[in-house]
């Protein structure tokens, strides 16, 4: 009796990809450790310039509508609500920036990652209703973030929504019996941050330079191997699978944002699927809310790695402004869509509007509220 005999060709080509495998997961071991080192890293070198250097970079953040317009106008310039968010958490968790402070930049770092997907619309604009749809596709990801600010930025303002939540629920985590912060993520990273520091001479403006580089770098990679390791013929699966039913949509767009830790990227693949028609505006709404939900999981992993529970409680409240928003704006859905309906449709007329849309709402805007307080 014959018998099948294996296939060299095929068997050369499965060892091939479970050795690339084998490789992105060293490399992604190494670059987590980068972002852990970096973190760490931005807390010490905030603490060698002292309290004085750090009030006066961000006294100005401690007007409420000032920190919104920071976090937006950084996130819109780095392209990464992860690293806005991440540096957030560092310098709360190292004592540079106060729990209550941060969170209006929180809130405008969430706003400010959605022009990713805008500008990505833009590759569209000469093609009629193809541009539409995904203007309006691109442009409900901030009219939501947005309309969630509008709701809860005052009551966070007034009643301490936001922040009195996270206070609440953060000892239930960070507390006894809760999630261990003698953990051995600073064990492996602290011996490496004195080095450093002692190498560039106690320099603490030095040591901050390095950190955000090794954090831009980090989370850049990051999103690099974990996209090439489970993003292949996607575009496929959202169109089979994701968009099948609303809960189905949140779910994966959690799941997916918290594996390629970045939201931008989630949301910026539906648009050429948008602008093909293949799935309608509706279907992608519950997909972002997820996604902004999933991208919260970077403020958790910074918070961890500072060891701090004011730090722990800015992740809680990157999470609760995210879950606030969607409890409202989810059943509400008709007026963010409505808002981007209506601004697709002028937009599909003018070239110009889009343009200056993302100018004036990401750059101009927080960019002169800003300069006026300095």
């Amino acid at each position: 009796m014959d018998t099948e005999r294996p296939n060299p060709l095929q068997t050369s080509v499965d060892s091939q990809g479970k050795l690339q495998l084998i490789k992105k997961l060293f490399y992604l071991s190494g670059v987590l450790y980068l972002f852990i080192l970096a973190i760490t890293l931005l807390g010490a070198s905030f603490k060698l310039m002292g309290a004085d250097v750090v009030h006066s970079l961000f006294s100005a953040a401690e007007n409420p509508m000032v920190g919104l317009a920071i976090g937006i106008f950084a996130t819109a310039v780095i392209q990464s609500s992860s690293t806005t968010t991440a540096i957030v958490v560092g310098l709360v968790g190292s004592g540079g920036l106060g729990f209550v402070t941060a969170i209006p930049i929180i809130m405008g770092a969430n706003a400010g990652t959605s022009v990713t997907n805008t500008i990505v619309s833009l590759a569209s604009i000469n093609r009629g209703e193809d541009f539409k749809r995904a203007f309006a596709g691109s442009t409900v990801h901030d009219f939501f973030n947005f309309c969630s600010i509008t709701l809860l930025l005052p009551l966070e303002i007034q009643f301490g929504l936001i922040s009195k939540s996270a206070k609440f629920i953060e000892p239930f985590v960070a507390g006894s019996g809760g999630l261990s912060f003698k953990s051995p993520l600073k064990m492996i990273t602290k011996p490496v941050v004195a080095q450093v520091i002692d190498v560039i001479g106690n320099t603490g403006w030095l040591a901050a330079l390095i950190a955000l580089v090794l954090l831009f770098f980090s989370l850049q990679y990051l999103t690099k191997i974990m996209r090439s390791m489970i993003m292949s013929n996607i575009e496929q699966f959202f169109e089979r699978v994701i968009f099948r039913n609303a809960a189905l949509g949140f779910t994966l767009g959690i799941i997916l944002t918290v594996l390629v830790q970045s939201s931008s990227i989630t949301t910026s693949l539906v648009v050429p699927l948008l602008a093909a028609g293949i799935i309608t505006l509706q279907q992608i709404y519950p997909y972002v809310l997820g996604a902004n939900i999933g991208t919260t999981v970077t403020a958790f992993l910074a918070a961890i790695a500072t060891g701090s529970h004011a730090a722990v409680g800015v992740a809680f409240a990157h999470f609760l402004f995210n879950v606030y928003g969607t409890a409202v704006f989810w059943p509400l859905k008709r007026i963010p869509i409505f808002l981007a309906e209506r601004l697709a449709e002028y937009s599909q007329k003018s070239r110009v509007i889009p343009i200056l849309y993302i100018l004036i709402l990401f750059f101009v805007l927080p960019g002169t509220l800003i300069s006026m307080t300095r």
